[in-house]
């Protein structure tokens, strides 16, 4: 499971991010709000742990702004503002919990194990967004910057999965298993093909290719 904790105390965070990798959890740190909003908008997290007191963008203006963008990660806000007019403000800004400092470690590994299981039992997403590209696994289509990208079913199937997979290099075997369903090599250009093909329509006349090809591992959709 990967968590985003955005905390602009370095010495905090790095006790957090140590703890909750011991306890077998992948850690991503951002040090202010901005940089927060950035790391939360390449997605694949599971969990985001979010200081309510920042630089630049303070908490309430973060969890706000994902929120409205469609991001619908479970937060778990920390802060030392306790009353219960500060917590409120967090839950409805959009958090999930309420964690106020200090706090005993073990507490907080339990909600984010709580707000985790929500998130497995909770309603199904119908859209993925990454960066510019924006798909509704429901109508089955797929935009970037507006404009509609008319893709064959294959090619929707590895979009997808290089969505949610998005920032990570995805090797041809894990493309083979898990687009093609093939679990051996058929020693063919299949990939390569289908590819080839995704990068130019999602990527020819933009200014930016997402779609990059990872020498030696495969490949990353880059938001």
């Amino acid at each position: 499971m990967r968590i985003l904790i955005i905390e602009d105390d370095l010495e905090a965070a790095g006790a957090m991010t140590h703890g909750l990798t011991e306890a077998g959890y992948a850690c991503v740190h951002a040090p202010d709000g901005e940089a927060g909003l950035v790391e939360a908008g390449k997605g694949g997290f599971d969990v985001l742990i979010v200081d309510r007191m920042m630089p630049k963008k303070n908490g309430v203006e973060v969890v706000s702004t994902l929120r409205r963008e469609g991001d619908q990660t479970p937060v778990l806000f920390l802060s030392a503002l306790g009353e219960v007019g500060d917590r409120v403000d967090g839950l409805k800004a959009g958090a999930d919990d309420y964690l106020v400092k200090p706090y005993a470690f073990p507490e907080l590994i339990a909600r984010v194990e709580a707000l985790s299981r929500r998130r497995e039992t909770g309603a199904v997403a119908t859209t993925l967004k990454v960066g510019e590209l924006e798909m509704n696994l429901i109508n089955r289509t797929v935009h970037r910057q507006g404009k509609e990208i008319d893709l064959q079913p294959r090619e929707f199937q590895l979009l997808e999965f290089m969505m949610r997979h998005a920032g990570q290099s995805v090797t041809r075997t894990m493309l083979l298993e898990k687009v093609w369903e093939y679990h051996f090599d058929p020693q063919t250009n299949v990939i390569d093909v289908h590819i080839s093909r995704l990068r130019s329509k999602i990527d020819k006349g933009f200014d930016r290719a997402m779609l990059q090809t990872v020498r030696g591992a495969g490949y990353r959709l880059d938001p």
